[in-house]
């Protein structure tokens, strides 16, 4: 992808692959979306994980300055939403995430799969 991608998208891959997000992946909505450019989806392995991840977001995107604009599904923990405005952060149950399908609904969509390796982020 020619275009710049925002800062929040690089401090979010960088914070979901430090706590063992899976299936990480990035749309890109730009031309697609008026509410959002881009979406950051993730699998949790468990409630627990889910949380880990969810406030590892949370915390690290407030302390780069860029506290969420909106939160939803934090009590539980199904699909949990952060939104930062030009990013939305997705992280779902396994189950939740096969039943919503945002890959599908937005097929469209640009996409980048994040491994657990950083330097792939350089790439998108």
């Amino acid at each position: 992808m020619s275009e710049q991608i925002p800062n929040t998208l690089h401090i979010c891959v960088e914070i979901l692959q430090s706590m063992k997000a899976e299936d990480l992946v990035m749309m890109d909505l730009r031309g697609i979306s008026d509410f959002s450019d881009h979406f950051l989806i993730c699998t949790a392995n468990s409630n627990p994980h889910a949380r880990a991840l969810a406030d590892a977001v949370h915390e690290g995107m407030k302390s780069a300055g860029h506290p969420p604009w909106h939160t939803e599904g934090y009590e539980t923990r199904n699909w949990i939403l952060y939104d930062f405005v030009d990013l939305v952060v997705h992280i779902f149950q396994p189950e939740a995430r096969s039943f919503y399908g945002l890959e599908r609904l937005w097929g469209d969509a640009p996409t980048q799969n994040y491994e657990d390796q950083p330097d792939l982020i350089e790439s998108a």
